[in-house]
């Protein structure tokens, strides 16, 4: 029973750090087609680089999960 207790605040955690990436996703997913379609198959961190290069020309909700995650 004690264990069944400590799985289920684990399984919260991860799903509600998923719902997060999901938001992040969504919230540059035009941004990235916009202005870094050329390296959206070169992996995240080529992404997030290009990103951060065009910074203030991304939206604000982008801009602001960047900064959210300490970009």
């Amino acid at each position: 029973m004690t264990r069944f207790l400590f799985v289920i605040p684990l399984l919260l955690m991860t799903s509600a750090a998923s719902a997060e990436q999901k938001q992040g996703h969504d919230a540059c997913a035009r941004d990235v087609s916009r202005f870094c379609r050329a390296q959206m198959n070169d992996g995240d961190q080529i992404v997030l680089a290009c990103l951060q290069q065009n910074r203030s020309r991304i939206s604000k909700p982008c801009q602001q999960t960047l900064a959210a995650h300490g970009r």
